[in-house]
């Protein structure tokens, strides 16, 4: 098995493949590789929505639970889509169950880390504009522009990934 590193994985994803440099290191590092067993459970409605997965490899039932019917599939990812959007909507919770139809590899990608990481290259950002007020655009206004365009780019990306022969469901 060959070992590609998240930078590589990610940039050649369709999801993915369009951020910036800049942008994709910031969602690089807060990546991890998962694993889940036939029938474990990723993700169940309710629950903290702080993760969207690249699934890599496997299968993955979303499903919604039917009154006197029972869990039901509303979809069924595969390798190469994408899982969990909830990550990026508040309030933060999972809509959906998802659960591994068999053996699932997948990018973790945690969305409680990218607002994070969003938040915090925005206070940077704010300093610098306090230390540099001479400057025309202020640094407040480009971190806005950098987080606002970091979230743009997610949703454009989003839109595409949903419309294209790649699907994905949170």
């Amino acid at each position: 098995m060959t070992i590609h590193s998240f930078e590589k994985v990610l940039a050649e994803h369709p999801f993915f493949k369009d951020l910036s440099s800049p942008h994709l290191d910031t969602v690089v590092g807060c990546v991890a590789n998962v694993a889940f067993q036939p029938g474990e459970f990723i993700f169940r409605e309710g629950q903290p929505a702080d993760h969207f997965f690249v699934v890599r490899e496997g299968k993955v039932a979303v499903e919604v639970f039917v009154p006197n019917k029972g869990p039901v599939t509303i979809e069924t990812i595969e390798g190469g889509e994408m899982l969990g959007w909830s990550w990026l909507f508040p309030p933060f919770k999972a809509r959906f169950d998802a659960r591994a139809l068999n053996a699932v590899r997948a990018l973790s990608l945690d969305g409680a880390c990218l607002r994070t990481k969003c938040e915090k290259q925005e206070s940077q950002m704010r300093r610098l504009s306090v230390a540099a007020p001479r400057r025309s655009v202020s640094s407040s206004t480009v971190a806005q522009k950098h987080v606002g365009q970091t979230i743009v780019q997610f949703e454009q990306a989003r839109q595409r990934f949903a419309t294209s022969s790649h699907r994905g469901s949170s």
